[in-house]
């Protein structure tokens, strides 16, 4: 028995009305869609603070936050940017690194990272801290906490952090303390003690700069016993021993750095 073929006419309108019920399905399920994503049920109902909370207050930090977020943010619990929320908190003073996560149903949860300081990098009171990864971040410190200082250019900071947990390390074990390390734009080194005297390093790598700490060190005791005045600087620059000046005692003027000396 034969089919009779449907006329062209039928055939269009055939695919013509599953065409537009497809369409019509996908507007359906489309429309459901934007109207469950905008329903208040997943409107952001808290944010939780947790982690380093140490230089923020955990209730005016979430506060504040809140109000940026509605007025810098758009999006709801299911939509919201995540990377955007990451930032608007890294941008808060003292902190580090944000994790952000979605919390169901409606909440998000933040994980805190401050910065611990460890020193300010220029001048006492710059606004400028560097943390222990040697990063240099824009801060104030806790008011009477005294930090020494580092200065040299941005991208050597943890450099500059670095050669100074050296130096500290074998100055305190003479009990005398580090405030300052300096790198300048030429890579000379400087340092200052807290009793005052001035340090010259100079150029070189970490061990050398630090094996020439050393050699002054391990004759500090008779310098002391030879000089009893109070010690203002040292030059370190010199390739067989160093020169320093004592008040009261001067066994350095204007010295070529260059010239082998010995002064110990």
């Amino acid at each position: 028995m034969e089919h009779a073929e449907l006329p062209l006419d039928i055939k269009l309108m055939t695919v013509a009305t599953r065409a537009l019920v497809v369409l019509l399905a996908v507007l359906v399920v489309a429309a459901l869609g934007t109207w469950a994503l905008r329903h208040p049920a997943w409107t952001v109902r808290a944010i939780t603070v947790q982690g380093d909370v140490v230089h923020q207050n955990a209730v005016t930090f979430r506060a504040q936050l809140a109000s940026q977020m509605k007025s810098g943010l758009s999006g709801n619990f299911l939509t919201l940017d995540l990377q955007r929320v990451r930032a608007l908190f890294e941008a808060v003073p003292w902190v580090r690194r944000a994790v952000v996560q979605r919390d169901f149903p409606n909440r998000l949860k933040v994980t805190i990272e401050e910065h611990q300081a460890v020193a300010w990098w220029g001048e006492t009171g710059s606004g400028r801290l560097v943390n222990r990864l040697g990063e240099v971040f824009d801060a104030s410190p806790d008011e009477g906490e005294e930090l020494p200082e580092l200065a040299g250019p941005d991208h050597q900071s943890a450099q500059v952090w670095a050669l100074f947990q050296s130096l500290q390390t074998e100055f305190t074990r003479l009990e005398m303390g580090l405030s300052r390390l300096q790198l300048n734009e030429r890579g000379s080194w400087s340092a200052d003690l807290d009793s005052g005297t001035h340090i010259e390093l100079g150029r070189g790598t970490p061990d050398e700069l630090l094996a020439r700490t050393q050699r002054f060190t391990a004759t500090l005791s008779q310098l002391t016993a030879r000089y009893p005045g109070a010690l203002q600087s040292v030059d370190l620059r010199y390739p067989n021993g160093y020169a320093l000046r004592v008040r009261g005692v001067t066994t350095v003027t204007d010295v070529d750095p260059n010239t082998p000396q010995n002064t110990r």
